[in-house]
């Protein structure tokens, strides 16, 4: 059996957020589920009638599998998927920066990062006086970073269950709501075998629920091929090793989805690209003054005006391998100069260079950069860019689509499970003629926030 619990108190909340055993928070097997991969429960009602009638989307994330990895290593299952349905041959363009939890959360919210919040994976929060490290168990659960309403929290909020198999974001209560079903995500155990393959069971667990229960919406993630891409570069036997295992577990997913027999629409994604790194560490502090700054890798972080100011003026021409603007100039085409989080100036790197506001402690090793990269501006370094396939009821057969910024899969998805959407970056016109209704305006639909 699944573990109910009530709508989450203010104890248990405090409880997530540092890390404190929560009392009701057990993840427990959920029946016919796979047991590497308990799950908690969260008590959100029923599916509403109308809901009970709406489609679903399995909605999965393959971390840092490149746009061109399935057709250069032969992605059988994923190519397939393409062909019965549609697929970005040119790849997806990702939000800056094309980090891991930027855009997995801009994914569901179809907000850029900076205006999800989520700005990097590591950074620092002036009016908080606090840092989000995406290893921090306390802040990543903690919903006060987060703005947006992600898909999950918007089908709970409209009368449909939904379900992350891990997903960013998805074990913190956003926008008043948490998904009806979630797993705690646990670095040590969550690439193995055994919780891999988890995934697929407890998924086709939750759909066999009855009608009432079950979640209309489910996402699912997998940190490969992004691992050996970093360990041993894009190009390495060991990537592409990793990214053939991913194709055959979208291939025993769509086996085990098709089986249902439910009107599902499958949708395979990815964060991001990966790049093979170029030379050494770049030290910012060997060209500008930093002392006077909190950093979290790249970002800088002046305490006044003086330091903001002098750093840029040490930055702005100091080398070949990265520009410089004050955060009010970063072009607009990086949606990336609004949100203090960003720090003050802006430093990004021209092309596959290792940005770094400093060198570490002389007590700890300084290792060299790691063989794969990304981060990166997609718009100068193209192998930053994600992929993007999806088959099922809703979408048209044998189409291809050009390149498109991910922000444009929030109000796409919302669409298919008949969801109103709140103001967002995304434009359904951007996908409408991949979906068999060409996006025409459903019952739920809400004309007002389609931009």
């Amino acid at each position: 059996m699944y573990f109910r619990v009530p709508r989450l108190t203010a104890t248990v909340c405090l409880a997530l957020a540092f890390g404190w055993p929560a009392v009701g928070q057990q993840a427990q097997t959920i029946a016919g589920g796979n047991p590497a991969l308990p799950l908690v429960h969260v008590e959100n009602g029923e599916n509403s009638t109308a809901a009970q009638k709406a489609h679903y989307v399995v909605l999965v994330s393959l971390d840092g599998f490149r746009w061109d990895y399935a057709k250069h290593d032969g992605a059988v299952n994923l190519l397939a998927l393409g062909k019965k349905g549609v697929w970005a041959p040119q790849g997806m363009m990702p939000s800056f920066p094309s980090l891991t939890f930027p855009n997995h959360f801009t994914i569901v919210t179809g907000l850029y990062p900076e205006h999800h919040g989520l700005v990097a994976n590591t950074f620092y929060d002036e009016t908080k006086h606090a840092r989000y490290a995406i290893s921090d168990a306390r802040v990543v659960r903690d919903g006060s970073w987060y703005s947006g309403v992600p898909l999950w929290s918007l089908a709970e909020s409209q009368g449909m269950h939904a379900a992350c198999l891990f997903w960013p974001g998805s074990e913190a209560e956003i926008a008043g709501h948490r998904p009806s079903w979630y797993a705690l995500f646990d670095n040590k155990t969550q690439a193995t075998d055994d919780v891999e393959k988890a995934r697929i069971d407890d998924a086709v667990a939750l759909l066999k629920m009855p009608a009432p229960d079950r979640p209309h919406f489910i996402t699912i993630y997998y940190s490969e091929p992004d691992h050996e891409g970093h360990e041993f570069g894009p190009d390495a036997k060991e990537t592409k090793a990793a990214a053939l295992k991913m194709d055959a577990m979208v291939g025993r997913l769509k086996k085990a989805l098709d089986a249902t027999k439910l009107p599902i629409d499958l949708v395979v994604v990815s964060d991001h690209g990966m790049t093979k790194v170029e030379g050494g560490w770049v030290n910012l502090e060997d060209f500008a003054d930093l002392s006077n700054f909190e950093v979290a890798g790249p970002l800088l972080y002046g305490k006044t005006e003086e330091d903001r100011a002098s750093a840029y003026n040490k930055l702005k021409q100091a080398s070949s391998q990265f520009v410089a603007y004050r955060r009010r100039d970063v072009p607009a085409e990086l949606e990336y100069n609004q949100n203090p989080r960003e720090g003050d100036p802006v430093v990004i790197a021209t092309g596959p260079y290792a940005i770094r506001a400093r060198k570490p402690p002389a007590e700890r090793p300084d290792n060299a950069p790691e063989a794969g990269m990304h981060g990166f501006d997609p718009h100068k370094v193209p192998e930053m860019k994600a992929s993007f396939f999806a088959a099922g009821p809703d979408i048209v057969a044998g189409k291809t689509v050009g390149s498109f910024e991910n922000v444009n899969l929030y109000p796409w998805i919302a669409h298919m499970l008949g969801l109103q959407v709140p103001k967002n970056d995304g434009n359904l016109n951007i996908l409408a003629g991949t979906l068999r209704d060409n996006g025409r305006e459903t019952a739920n639909a809400d004309k007002s926030t389609q931009e």
